[in-house]
């Protein structure tokens, strides 16, 4: 009997091993104890459940006292609880950014809806005044919880902002100028958006300095009423002075935004040119080669090198070459970076190095992770060095345990973040779908990329579509897919489960082709349906026809 009883006690011992715990769900593996996704072992069918499940929880989230939803509150959400912290430096940026990926790969106009109430809610209560030292950017922070108004810094306190979030912010305006403009009951709003983007890169544009080793270009935080550059302090709770918040790397969607209004707004393209020479200059000069990335949060005192800093000036660099002639080695050298300073191997015997957040907290993200995941995928794709696409698609894995079964999404070691589970988490799986489409679902058509900003995304079986397709003598019982695009040349990128019957370009058939530079479409099948490749040369307009 106490043999049995022993053997049993050594089964379930054996069994409560196995099934060790990430945050919310026991850890899955396959026979050689390497992990795999918690709800589906195929990560195309887990990695779309886990996008969906965030978007929801996000779209569904309560309304606070003052009448509008939590994340236009706060950093952190709580079950029954308002946490007394603000909003995130770059919270409702991020969300856009992601969101302009969403929209196209769900066509759930929902998602839409949302960036415009973001963005508009953004420009009427968060902007700097025009008589400002630093006018018409936007304040990172409501420093009065429930005011419904941005006015300052989470650190610092009122009147301060950071000249990197308003960047990303007018990059984000860029974009929702691009998916409205075409709409005709929103040409007003949309024209805002892109007078806006204009306004935030004239004053960035007016402040930038060459830099050097202890200064970026731009600083890090600064009083919009007065100039005068904010204080870093130490990172514990005594708060005593060290210096000035003159240094940050996250200058990639400051530079995007340059580029895009120097065919958006030609008469300044030469300032938006100088703007982008300058951070370029900088950017190449200093952190890439001495990896002082710096910091990016809001709720940090001072100096922190970031992970995000490093890697999303590392995918920037993938998608402009370019400008990097040594990309491949410059890349490999940010990665290497991560990895000895911010590695994290506790999830190890699992087969996945994960990432820490950054120098002063070293604790394991899910959004770092998946961006170290998706970025390391394309530079897998394009240098076709694959040394790094296992790890890459298991930390993709990994970070998919943080998200909750009803779509919240936290650290392991620390609360849910609404940056880190939510913007700054879905763009990362929808990039690696496009970068490796056998991660995308197969059962259902979703448009991975494109090259343009899709304005209008329809698929077959959508009740809710504003606009509906049509094209002389097509049956609109026939069309699998149909969107539009804001710029007249351009490729995308469709998962799909059968290859189409054909295609039309502004209602013209567009030809099948066997080289990729030709205008028309590809086909690659899977074992299970494949991907649909399009080139534009002349057209915004593409009705896919099962």
């Amino acid at each position: 009997m106490r043999k049995i009883l022993l053997c049993f006690l050594m089964i379930l011992f054996v069994s409560a091993r196995a099934q060790e715990k990430l945050i919310y769900h026991d850890i899955q593996t396959d026979s050689k104890g390497t992990i795999i996704p918690w709800f589906n072992p195929d990560p195309g069918v887990s990695f779309d459940h886990i996008v969906n499940l965030v978007w929801n929880f996000w779209d569904t989230m309560r309304v606070d006292p003052n009448g509008i939803p939590l994340y236009m509150n706060h950093q952190v959400w709580k079950e029954g609880y308002d946490d007394p912290r603000g909003l995130g430096g770059d919270q409702l940026q991020m969300a856009m950014s992601s969101w302009l990926l969403l929209y196209p790969y769900t066509g759930n106009e929902r998602v839409k809806q949302n960036m415009r109430f973001m963005a508009e809610y953004y420009l009427s209560h968060g902007m700097s005044d025009s008589s400002c030292k630093w006018p018409n950017l936007p304040f990172p922070y409501n420093t009065l919880i429930y005011s419904g108004m941005y006015d300052g810094d989470m650190v610092i306190g009122p009147g301060f902002l950071q000249p990197d979030k308003s960047g990303s912010l007018g990059l984000e305006l860029v974009h929702m100028y691009k998916m409205m403009i075409k709409d005709f009951y929103v040409q007003t709003p949309a024209r805002r958006y892109l007078a806006a983007a204009i306004k935030i890169a004239k004053t960035l544009n007016s402040h930038l300095k060459v830099g050097d080793r202890d200064h970026s270009p731009l600083p890090f935080k600064v009083n919009a009423f007065t100039g005068e550059t904010g204080e870093l302090r130490n990172n514990n709770t005594d708060g005593t002075v060290i210096g000035k918040a003159e240094y940050t790397s996250n200058w990639c969607s400051t530079m995007e935004l340059f580029l895009a209004l120097q065919e958006l707004d030609p008469k300044n393209a030469a300032t938006y040119k100088r703007g982008f020479d300058i951070l370029l200059s900088w950017m190449k000069k200093y952190p890439l080669q001495n990896n002082r990335w710096g910091p990016f949060f809001e709720d940090v005192q001072g100096w922190s090198d970031t992970q995000i800093n490093a890697v999303t000036f590392a995918l920037f660099m993938l998608t402009h070459q370019n400008y990097f002639p040594n990309w491949k080695t410059e890349v490999n050298n940010i990665f290497s970076w991560v990895y000895k300073t911010l590695g994290n191997e506790k999830w190890k015997k699992y087969g996945v190095t994960v990432v820490n957040e950054q120098t002063v907290y070293l604790t394991p993200g899910e959004s770092h992770t998946a961006r170290q995941g998706s970025t390391e995928l394309l530079y897998s794709l394009l240098s076709g060095d694959t040394s790094r696409k296992q790890n890459a698609i298991l930390e993709l894995i990994w970070a998919s345990y943080c998200v909750d079964v009803d779509g919240k999404n936290r650290f392991p070691q620390d609360e849910v973040w609404l940056t880190d589970g939510y913007g700054d988490f879905v763009k990362h799986y929808l990039r690696a779908m496009d970068y490796y489409p056998e991660l995308a679902p197969a059962s259902a058509n979703h448009i991975l990329s494109s090259s343009s900003v899709i304005q209008q995304a329809d698929y077959k079986g959508q009740t809710n579509k504003f606009l509906v397709p049509y094209v002389k003598g097509v049956d609109p019982a026939t069309v699998a897919i149909f969107y539009r695009t804001f710029d007249a040349s351009g490729v995308e990128k469709i998962r799909m489960t059968k290859k189409p019957s054909s295609l039309l370009l502004d209602g013209k058939p567009l030809t099948e082709v066997t080289n990729e530079n030709q205008e028309g479409y590809q086909w690659k099948s899977y074992a299970q349906g494949g991907v649909l490749s399009i080139r534009r040369t002349k057209g915004t307009e593409v009705t896919v026809i099962e």
